[in-house]
């Protein structure tokens, strides 16, 4: 994995482009920090790569919810029937 800033991407992209066609990926840094990752896509396999980065990014966004969900703590089965109980009536504003 090589790392590039967004001012590499102006100025040395010969050796970006190289390291892609080599089958390394290439993360994109912005003020230091990770932003965007480059991988090469082999020839017919587009739509196979956009599903799996799909499926990768959603399971990320999953596994930040759960993480998330467990720290506020978990509703017992008698809280979320009271939630949905409330949604029903109008009543829950959260």
């Amino acid at each position: 994995m090589n790392f590039y800033s967004v001012r590499d991407l102006r100025t040395d992209t010969k050796s970006m482009w190289e390291n892609l066609s080599s089958g390394d990926e290439v993360v994109i840094t912005n003020n230091g920090k990770p932003s965007a990752l480059m991988i090469d896509i082999p020839e017919g396999a587009f739509d196979e790569i956009v599903q799996a980065v799909r499926q990768a990014k959603a399971m990320v966004a999953f596994n930040s919810m759960r993480r998330k969900a467990a720290k506020a703590g978990f509703l017992t089965d008698e809280e979320i029937e009271a939630v949905i109980a409330d949604v029903r009536n109008g009543g829950y504003v959260e």
